[in-house]
């Protein structure tokens, strides 16, 4: 008996989502060693400009997307979500090697805002991308192994719908993190 991808989408989805989340919190702990990856100074310092710009592409992209479906163009929405996955890739690449290599940012505000705003509008972006991640690999995983007709039988829609607000949500909130870390002209 051939064991094929469509049969295993939730099991898929659970062994991608915690290599992912290992991956991710795995460096953000500082269990990537810096002297595996290459230093490129200029891009390192430009990483937090090029992510939320692509944040910013992911916003339109998972709008146009949204927007394609709603209106039955299933060719449109599938470009959409898969140039969004695309960007969220490149996202993820760039954040985790400026991660690996310099660690977080500082908040350079007073403290008070970073108490009381910052920290928990970090918090609710970091828990809504974690979320995420199983969400979105689902949908994929559920495009990807079934033909239209079956994708409309599945929950692909109904948890789509859910995957795509919480990921919006998470990179807006990355944009307003960004704002607040490299943009507001904080008083000394």
């Amino acid at each position: 008996m051939q064991l094929q991808a469509r049969d295993r989408v939730r099991e898929l989805t659970v062994v991608l989502s915690v290599v992912s989340l290992a991956l991710v919190f795995g460096t953000a702990g500082g269990f990537v060693p810096e002297t595996l990856l290459p230093r490129v100074g200029p891009l390192v310092a430009a990483i937090p400009h090029l992510n939320a710009a692509l944040s910013a592409t992911a916003l339109v992209t998972i709008a146009v997307g949204v927007r394609a479906i709603k209106g039955g163009d299933i060719s449109r929405h599938r470009g959409a979500m898969v140039a969004t996955t695309v960007v969220f890739l490149a996202f993820l690449v760039l954040y985790l090697y400026r991660i690996a290599l310099e660690g977080p940012s500082d908040f350079p505000g007073p403290s008070t805002i970073y108490q009381f705003v910052y920290l928990p509008l970090l918090a609710i972006h970091i828990l809504l991308a974690v979320v995420s991640i199983p969400l979105v690999y689902y949908v994929l995983l559920v495009a990807v192994t079934r033909p239209v007709a079956a994708i409309r039988e599945s929950p692909h829609s109904r948890v789509g719908r859910v995957a795509a607000t919480l990921w919006a949500v998470s990179f807006a909130l990355g944009i307003v993190v960004y704002l607040m870390l490299y943009v507001v002209p904080w008083s000394p």
